[in-house]
C-alpha cells in the first residue's frame, strides 16, 4: 500500500509544483526554498540535531515552550525546525531568532522515501518530534529504517480524522506502529490514538497552555489599545473564508454601533479580500499595518493584517470571538485568549478543539453561540456589562493557569528516546 502511496506522490508532483507556483502569486514564500521540498539542503547545524516538525503557524507557536525546554536541557544540541507553509516558517523565524544558530529552519520534503531519506542522511537527527496531528507514512518508515525514534507530541485526533485514517488502515496502521511514543492532549485524544494503532500513548495535556504571553506582545497590545481609544473592542480572531461575510452582515442593525470590531483573518493571503468585503458594506476600515496614531471615531473595523501579533490583539481587546467555528471548519485555539484573561465566544463547530472548548465553557471562561447574529448579540451584551465580562476574564485566566505543565510531562517522555 505504501508503494502505491509513493507512486501517487510521484505522479502528483507536477501538479504539486504548479500549485506551489500558483499560491506564490499571493504568498511569495511558496516560491522560495523550493529545493528543500525535494530533499536538497545547503544549511546544516554544527551540532547534534533534535528535529521538531511544526507544519504551520499554530503548531509553531505551540512548540515554543518545548523548543525552549529542549535547548535548555541539551545545551550541546541544535533544533532543526521544519515546516510546510511559509507562514509557519516566518512565525518560527520571529519566535526563535533569540536562539541564534542553535535553531535551524527548513521545509520538510514531500513524503516520498527518496526525498525523506536524503533529508535524514543530510541532518542525521537524533529524534523526530511531530507536533499535533502529523502522520506521514514514508517519513515514519524512513525514520524507522534510519533508527530515528519518532514521537508525536501535543497530539490530538478527532473522530472525523480517525474515521478517515481507518478508511486507509492498510497504509496508516503501519505508520501509527512506527511511533516510539505519543503524548496526547486529552484522554479522549489518547483513546482515539490507541484505536488508530499508536503504541505507548500517554496523556500529557496541551503544551499550548504553557505558552507565556511575551512581554513585547503585551506592550504592543497596550500601545495598540491606546490607539483604539476608549470604545469597547470586539476581536474576531483567526476568521476563515465565509465567516467574515456572516459577521459583517450581522453587524448591521446590531447593538455594536459604539464598538470597534477588529477582524484578523487566519490566512494572510486573504487580507485584501476581507478589506474589500468591509468596504463593500460601506463600513469605515483601517488597517493595522497603517495604524500609527489614535483612530478616528468613525472607523468601524480594523483589519488585523499583521503577522505574529495575536497576543497583542488579545491584549488590546475586551472580548474575543474565536474563528473557524461559525462554519464546519473545526474551530481554532482559544487558549491564547484565556492566557491574557479575556472572555471568549465560540461558534458551534469546534471539533478540532472539542475537549478544551467544553472545559472552557464549563469553567465559565467561554460562551458558545450558534450563529453570527447570536455572537454579535452576546458580544453587545457582554461589552455593556462590565462585571460579567470581568468575571469571565478572571475565570479564563484561572482556566489557563490550571492546565499548565504539559511541557514538563512531555520532556519526561522524550528524554529516554534522546538518550
Amino acid at each position: 500500500m505504501r508503494l502505491l502511496y509513493s507512486f501517487a506522490w510521484w505522479l502528483a508532483l507536477p501538479l504539486v509544483l504548479g500549485r506551489l507556483w500558483w499560491r506564490g502569486r499571493m504568498e511569495p514564500g511558496y516560491r522560495q526554498h523550493m529545493a528543500e521540498r525535494f530533499g536538497f539542503y545547503s544549511n546544516k547545524p554544527g551540532r547534534k540535531v533534535l528535529w521538531l516538525h511544526a507544519v504551520s503557524v499554530g503548531e509553531t507557536r505551540a512548540a515554543e515552550p518545548l523548543v525552549d525546554a529542549l535547548l535548555c536541557e541539551y545545551p550541546d544540541h541544535a533544533i532543526l525546525l521544519t515546516h510546510m507553509t511559509p507562514t509557519g516558517r516566518a512565525t518560527g523565524k520571529s519566535l526563535f531568532q533569540k536562539h541564534g544558530d542553535r535553531l535551524v529552519q527548513c521545509y520538510l520534503p514531500y513524503d516520498t522515501g527518496f526525498m525523506v531519506g536524503r533529508f535524514l542522511r543530510h541532518f542525521k537527527p537524533r529524534i523526530c518530534i511531530l507536533m499535533e496531528t502529523e502522520v506521514w507514512p514514508n517519513l515514519i518508515a524512513q525514520c524507522v529504517k534510519h533508527q530515528v525514534p519518532v514521537a508525536l507530541v501535543n497530539a490530538r485526533l478527532s473522530e472525523r480524522s480517525l474515521a478517515k485514517a481507518q478508511r486507509l488502515s492498510a497504509l496508516m496502521s503501519e505508520a501509527a506502529e512506527g511511533f516510539s511514543c505519543v503524548a496526547a492532549q486529552t484522554e479522549a485524544d489518547a483513546e482515539r490514538l490507541r484505536r488508530f494503532g499508536a503504541p505507548n500513548v500517554s496523556v500529557t495535556g496541551s503544551i499550548k497552555f504553557d505558552v507565556a504571553p511575551p512581554e513585547q506582545a503585551l506592550s504592543t497590545g497596550a500601545a495598540l489599545r491606546a490607539m483604539m481609544g476608549s470604545r469597547p473592542v470586539l476581536l474576531c480572531a483567526s476568521t476563515r473564508e465565509g465567516e467574515e461575510d456572516l459577521i459583517l452582515d450581522a453587524l448591521n442593525g446590531s447593538g455594536l454601533d459604539r464598538a470597534l470590531v477588529v477582524i484578523v483573518p487566519r490566512h494572510p493571503q486573504r487580507f485584501d479580500e476581507v478589506a474589500a468585503k468591509v468596504a463593500a458594506r460601506g463600513l469605515s476600515l483601517h488597517r493595522r499595518s497603517m495604524l500609527n496614531a489614535v483612530l478616528p471615531d468613525d472607523v468601524r473595523v480594523v483589519l488585523g493584517d499583521s503577522m505574529g501579533e495575536m497576543f497583542a490583539y488579545y491584549t488590546a481587546c475586551d472580548l474575543a470571538f474565536i474563528g473557524g467555528s461559525l462554519l464546519p471548519l473545526g474551530g481554532q485555539n482559544l487558549i491564547e485568549a484565556c492566557a491574557v484573561g479575556k472572555p471568549v465566544l465560540i461558534g458551534p463547530h469546534t471539533f478540532n478543539f472539542s475537549v478544551v472548548s467544553e472545559e472552557a465553557i464549563a469553567a465559565g471562561a467561554a460562551l458558545r453561540v450558534e450563529t453570527a447574529a447570536e455572537m454579535v448579540h452576546a458580544a453587545s451584551r457582554l461589552l455593556t456589562h462590565e462585571d460579567e465580562r470581568k468575571r469571565m476574564g478572571e475565570q479564563a485566566a484561572g482556566f489557563a493557569r490550571q492546565h499548565r505543565g504539559a511541557t514538563v510531562r512531555t520532556m519526561a517522555l522524550l528524554k529516554p528516546l534522546i538518550r
